[in-house]
């Protein structure tokens, strides 16, 4: 029964490997430089939870910071972090770096 179950389990995978399905969600980053978001702009799957990692490359901490995406998290310097947030409408969520607000500005583009 066991081997049945891991036929089927395989040809399940199999067919929707080859149907352009995909099972597993893109891993999404951006990185903190100079005080700088890279990429700015971040699109997501709109009415999905996403998990976003935040790569700080600057050796002072940051905080990534969104009133639209109800998240606020410090990332040490030379450090990463998730953030988690949604399911999101479609439409445009501004994110900033709040230490350098000036200069550390995202967009995340929910479609």
């Amino acid at each position: 029964m066991k081997k049945f179950v891991f036929a089927l389990a395989f040809a399940a995978a199999a067919v929707l490997s080859t149907s352009g399905v995909v099972l597993a969600q893109e891993a999404l980053s951006v990185t903190i430089k100079n005080h700088k978001f890279d990429p700015t702009e971040v699109k997501v799957p709109a009415n999905k939870r996403v998990s976003l990692t935040v790569i700080n490359e600057d050796p002072t901490p940051e905080e990534f910071e969104s009133h639209s995406l109800k998240v606020e998290k410090v990332i040490p310097g030379k450090s990463k972090a998730t953030v988690q947030f949604g399911p999101l409408k479609a439409g445009k969520y501004k994110f900033e770096g709040e230490f350098n607000s000036k200069t550390a500005q995202g967009m995340v583009i929910a479609e």
